[in-house]
């Protein structure tokens, strides 16, 4: 009984300070977006001197922060999409039949997951380059090359995890539409991939929020034009002053999206994973 009860009182304490870790940092940001200047540049304080909303409209004054929503919009979109599409052919191939060269994919997928990002961004950069001086063709500083950067990281772990969640749905089924006469693509998408709704859905909503908040890729391979929020948010600093009440101002409206989507799509999310990592 005592153990039941200390057992008990550690895993409440436990949540509650994890659950401060995340809490606080929010509550600071949410209330400095809501402070005039001097109070987030003196000392700290837990509440504005006076509550305000001049920051959320400095923040598209300072910046083209409607350029970077845009860009970021569009990229991350692109991105996860595609990245979709393609993990879902992947997948069932790699799930349904065995070809040659199949465990070399297959470990050559997984093996990209071992590697830090950074390493591959020389690489780009230089492939991005001697594209552009061999065809023509400018990726470097343009929404497309960040979109093809993105899908270079994305798009491994997608196969992975669909290629485990297209494992758990019985074969059965895909033998009883070809008995039924089905083509392999019919059988994908009208009989698989109902099935495998919530798997889609959470690889869709990991690209998004992967390309949605990274940075140094970003900050490399765009330009003024092709920059996204998380790399403009750097831009409300300057060598007088930086301006922290319009960064956490921006800082949220640039996690409203992620936010909004994640509470939507949550259980379809959560199932995915939950699905994909049980075989």
């Amino acid at each position: 009984m005592r153990d039941s009860v200390g057992m008990k009182t550690f895993r409440t304490v436990t949540v509650v300070v994890l659950g401060l870790f995340v809490i606080v940092p929010l509550y600071v940001m949410v209330t400095s977006a809501l402070k005039p200047l001097q109070d987030v540049t003196g000392q700290f304080t837990w509440w504005p001197t006076h509550l305000t909303i001049q920051p959320f409209i400095d923040i598209w004054k300072t910046v083209p922060l409607g350029t970077y929503f845009l860009n970021s919009l569009i990229v991350s979109l692109s991105a996860s999409v595609l990245s979709v599409i393609v993990a879902i052919f992947a997948s069932y191939a790699v799930s349904r039949w065995k070809f040659r060269g199949r465990t070399v994919f297959t470990t050559t997928i997984l093996s990209t997951q071992m590697f830090p990002g950074v390493l591959f961004l020389l690489p780009l950069y230089l492939i991005f380059i001697n594209i552009n001086q061999n065809f023509g063709i400018q990726l470097v500083g343009t929404r497309p090359g960040l979109i093809i950067t993105y899908l270079t990281f994305t798009l491994p772990f997608s196969i992975w995890m669909l290629s485990g969640y297209f494992d758990n749905i019985p074969r059965e089924l895909d033998e009883a539409a070809k008995v039924d006469g089905a083509s392999a693509l019919t059988t994908l998408f009208r009989v698989v991939l109902p099935v495998a709704r919530p798997g889609v859905v959470a690889v869709l909503v990991y690209s998004f929020m992967t390309a949605w908040g990274e940075v140094l890729f970003a900050s490399v391979l765009t330009t003024q034009d092709s920059r996204t929020l998380a790399v403009g948010l750097g831009e409300y600093s300057t060598e007088v002053n930086v301006y922290w009440n319009q960064i956490m101002a921006a800082s949220l409206v640039v996690s409203i999206p992620v936010v909004v989507g994640f509470l939507l799509l949550q259980r379809s999310f959560v199932a995915g994973l939950s699905a994909g990592a049980v075989k």
